[in-house]
């Protein structure tokens, strides 16, 4: 499709920022909106509902009568998956409408949003669709005058709260295996990128999935994602977004009815590459296109580059060979491979960072500064420090856009050591053509992913999640059915 053809299609773009409660578009019961502009320039896209405490209470009980009367969590497993393969269906059909609104939602390039968002998204609902029918229940090896079952059942409402960095695909990770399960769903998409996920809503309705089941609250975080976490009748809540706030949803969630609490938090992705890397190119392809991919705006981006001193000068001139194949450009033009900051805030704070970087002594050596700014959007160059010691925030903090962290060793115990040395633990790599020196280093990384030879693999069927402050949730693979079932025993005497 060309360029002009997404500009023409997002001149006549209408948007309906109104939230989706018990099968109805409805404006905020207090009537409030707040505007939703694009990074991209800066242009009002809409209004989109500001709701609040009345409106979770709505949404809430619209969940709690769905799920009470059964009318999808009784369905059999193979109808809820008839209607989730139905609803992915819908999402490939509208691939086009919901990519566009991505992009100009978040800021992010045209290309990777069909090619990764709707793409993957889709792939989501379809998966747990199939998956639901194909898990079986257990009997316990009681004594012989007893049956034991082990059943799984759904929690009940479950409220998911998602960011803004990916939200058609953290929504669907959240959305897809709470809904194969049975449960009714309230989600909280970020303020800051509403659009796809009240989309979907919409497109759930049409694929058959009963009013009440799905809903959709636009709004504040301390508003509508704060009442979510408090409300007393919402069972589960599932959270991705930052550790402070990841921490403020636990503290909610025991404050109300110690809902179960489920998060995905922050990383600070440490990327170790020796001096034996079997495929240097390939090392440096992955490093700068995995931090560079979606502006940096990646929980598991690998941030933190430590090379071995040996290699470290080749390693990195190769690096910055390749800086500009990633300069900011249009992202409704399907050739831009990096976009847009997805507001003011955010390239303010990555900016911040920067700063700090260039005064705490490390080297500057790509970036460093905002650019496109005639266009009125938000777009920072790709930047490289090297010289980068750990103890300096930008290797200790998560800056959330496209910072890269050069730090070199000549020991890799001592990598391995500064790896962990962080709050996070979401993922980590490490680039050897020694098998033992692999296995062994992949072990002793405190992460929830570690990627050997390569970064960023990636299927559905393989969970997402960290150790320590990047959360205690796994999303994707069928572990994450583990979040919103419960285990039943039932004895039964013969």
């Amino acid at each position: 499709m060309a360029t002009t053809s997404w500009h023409e299609r997002a001149a006549a773009l209408a948007i309906d920022g109104r939230a989706l409660i018990n099968g109805q578009r409805l404006a905020a019961r207090s009537g409030q909106t707040f505007d939703n502009r694009s990074p991209i320039d800066g242009r009002l896209l809409g209004q989109v509902a500001r709701c609040d405490e009345q409106d979770v209470d709505a949404a809430v009980a619209a969940a709690r009568a769905a799920f009470e009367d059964g009318r999808w969590a009784n369905f059999a497993p193979a109808k809820r998956k008839r209607i989730l393969i139905k609803f992915a269906d819908l999402m490939q059909k509208n691939a086009a409408e919901l990519a566009l609104l991505e992009t100009l939602d978040m800021g992010k390039p045209i290309k990777y949003s069909q090619s990764v968002d709707v793409a993957g998204a889709a792939n989501c609902i379809r998966w747990y669709g199939e998956a639901i029918d194909k898990i079986y229940d257990e009997i316990a090896p009681a004594p012989v005058h007893s049956l034991a079952l082990i059943t799984r059942e759904p929690v009940g409402v479950v409220g998911a709260i998602v960011p803004w960095n990916y939200p058609m695909l953290m929504a669907s990770w959240k959305i897809a295996p709470a809904l194969a399960a049975g449960n009714s769903v309230v989600l909280k998409p970020s303020e800051k990128s509403p659009l796809t996920a009240l989309r979907l809503a919409d497109l759930a309705l049409e694929a058959g999935i009963p009013p009440g089941v799905f809903n959709v609250l636009p709004g504040y975080g301390n508003e509508a994602g704060s009442a979510l976490a408090l409300h007393m009748d919402v069972d589960c809540i599932a959270f991705t977004g930052s550790t402070r706030v990841g921490k403020q949803i636990m503290q909610m969630a025991g404050q109300s009815n110690l809902k179960r609490a489920w998060t995905e938090l922050g990383g600070k992705s440490a990327n170790i590459v020796c001096a034996d890397c079997p495929d240097i190119d390939a090392a440096v392809s992955a490093a700068i296109g995995s931090i560079f991919f979606n502006q940096g705006e990646s929980c598991n981006a690998p941030s933190r580059l430590f090379v071995e001193e040996s290699i470290r000068e080749q390693f990195v001139e190769k690096a910055l060979a390749m800086v500009p194949d990633f300069t900011p450009g249009d992202p409704l033009d399907e050739n831009t491979v990096m976009g847009a900051i997805v507001d003011d805030i955010q390239l303010r704070t990555v900016l911040g960072y920067i700063e700090q970087g260039k005064s705490g002594g490390a080297r500057l050596l790509a970036g460093g500064e905002r650019v496109r700014t005639e266009s009125g959007g938000y777009f920072v160059a790709p930047t490289i420090f090297d010289r980068v010691d750990s103890s300096m925030a930008i290797a200790r903090e998560e800056i959330f856009g496209p910072v890269l962290s050069v730090l070199s060793f000549t020991d890799l115990n001592d990598a391995i050591r500064q790896a962990n040395a962080t709050q996070y633990g979401l993922h980590a790599a490490v680039w050897t053509s020694d098998l033992s020196k692999a296995i062994k280093t992949s072990r002793a990384l405190r992460a929830g992913t570690v990627h050997v030879n390569q970064y960023d693999n990636d299927d559905i069927t393989v969970p997402f999640g960290g150790y320590k402050q990047s959360g205690n949730g796994r999303d994707k693979s069928l572990h994450a059915f583990d979040k919103y079932t419960e285990l039943k025993t039932t004895w039964i005497q013969l």
